[in-house]
C-alpha cells in the first residue's frame, strides 16, 4: 500500500483545490481539479478526496459517464456515497464535452471513449493521493458499457459497477421505434455530408431527440436545478451510427475481476437481459434488477435502492482485497 507524504500533497501548476462542505449529511471533502490528454485533446478531471485522510494513498473509483453524460450532471449522489465509504472518486469530461477542449462538439465514438476513459485511469493512478492497486471503475448507461470494455482489459482493477447499462448497441436500436430511427438517420447523414447537424439529447415525450422516454427530460431539468449547472443539450447528428455496432455484452466471457451489473426492470432505452448474461456463465459477474427506469436510478428515492446494492459490494471489495 502506497503512503503519501506531506511534499506529495502539492498540487502541480494545472491543478486547483476546495474544500467542499455541504449543510447536509454528505461528507467533507477536498476537490482537486486537473488535466490529462486523451489523444492529442486536453481533458478536464475532478479528484474528491475525503478530508479525514490521514495521508494514506486511497482506494479509488472513477466514473464513467453515459451517452450525453458530464461530470457536472446527475452525479452527486453517488461520489458522496463513495467518499462515505472511504474511497476517493474520480470524474471526467470527454474530449469535445463539458470542460474539456475539442472540436467537433458533442460526438460519440464508442470505441474513442473507450480509449478515452483508458486515458482517465491512467490519470487516475498517477496521483499520489491514490493506490493504483485499489481502484473500481463505474460506468452508468452508455458508461456502463465502456467499464465493461475496460474491466475487459484490465485484470489489474480491484473490480467494476455498471448500471443501467447499454451491453448491446444492436438491442437498443431495436427499441427505437421507425418512424424515429428513419428520422435519426437523416440528420445522421445531414451531419456526415454537409455537417454539423445537431440532435437534443434529451426532449420531453413525443419530441424528438436521441431520448424521449424514461422521463429523461424531466432528469435534466432535474440535474441542472440539483447540480446548478447549464446542460449543452446536443449530441452531434453522426453519432447515433456508432450504436448499433457497439456490443460490449461480447466481452463480459473475458472479464476476470469482480463485477456488478444492475440493470433497471423498466429501461426503454438500454434493454437489460439478466438471461443473457447469466447465460454467459462468468463466475466474476454479480447482476442485480431495480424497479425503475432509465433515469430514476439517479435520483432520490431510487437512487438510495441502488446504492443499497452498489454500497456493500464496493465494502467487500476493500475487504477482500485486504484479506
Amino acid at each position: 500500500m502506497n503512503t503519501i507524504t506531506e511534499s506529495n500533497l502539492r498540487l502541480t501548476p494545472n491543478q486547483s483545490s476546495q474544500h467542499t462542505k455541504r449543510s447536509d449529511m454528505a461528507p467533507t471533502f477536498t476537490t482537486i481539479k486537473s488535466t490529462f490528454i486523451s489523444g492529442s485533446v486536453q481533458c478536464a478531471a475532478t479528484l474528491r478526496v475525503p478530508l479525514d485522510n490521514q495521508g494514506e494513498a486511497l482506494p479509488a473509483i472513477l466514473m464513467v459517464h453515459g451517452w450525453g453524460g458530464i461530470q457536472k450532471g446527475m452525479t452527486k449522489h453517488f461520489y458522496e456515497r463513495f467518499l462515505q465509504l472511504g474511497y476517493a472518486v474520480m470524474t471526467f469530461d470527454y474530449p469535445g464535452w463539458g470542460d474539456s477542449a475539442g472540436l467537433p462538439r458533442n460526438r460519440i465514438n464508442p470505441w474513442q471513449r473507450v480509449r478515452d476513459a483508458d486515458a482517465a485511469l491512467a490519470h487516475l493512478k498517477s496521483s499520489p493521493l491514490v493506490d493504483a492497486g485499489r481502484i473500481v471503475l463505474w460506468g452508468s448507461s452508455f458508461g456502463g458499457g465502456h467499464v465493461v470494455d475496460l474491466a475487459a482489459q484490465h485484470p489489474d482493477l480491484m473490480g467494476a459497477i455498471a448500471q443501467i447499462p447499454v451491453l448491446d448497441g444492436l438491442s437498443a436500436v431495436r427499441a427505437v421505434p421507425t418512424l424515429r430511427m428513419l428520422r435519426f438517420l437523416a440528420y445522421g447523414c445531414a451531419d456526415m455530408l454537409v455537417g454539423p447537424v445537431y440532435m437534443p439529447v434529451l426532449a420531453p415525450p413525443g419530441k424528438f431527440a436521441t431520448f424521449s422516454s424514461d422521463g429523461g427530460y424531466a432528469a435534466l431539468l432535474q440535474s441542472e436545478k440539483e447540480d446548478n449547472h447549464v446542460y449543452d443539450n446536443r449530441v452531434a447528428a453522426r453519432s447515433v451510427f456508432n450504436v448499433a455496432f457497439y456490443r460490449p455484452i461480447k466481452r463480459i466471457k473475458d472479464i476476470r475481476v469482480p463485477i456488478l451489473l444492475i440493470g433497471a426492470m423498466q429501461d426503454s432505452i438500454a434493454p437489460f437481459s439478466e438471461r443473457k448474461i447469466q447465460k454467459i456463465s462468468n463466475p466474476n459477474v454479480q447482476t442485480s434488477l431495480l424497479d425503475a427506469n432509465h433515469f430514476t436510478p439517479y435520483f432520490k428515492p431510487v437512487v438510495d435502492a441502488n446504492l443499497a446494492i452498489q454500497a456493500p459490494f464496493l465494502t467487500n471489495l476493500l475487504k477482500q482485497h485486504n484479506l
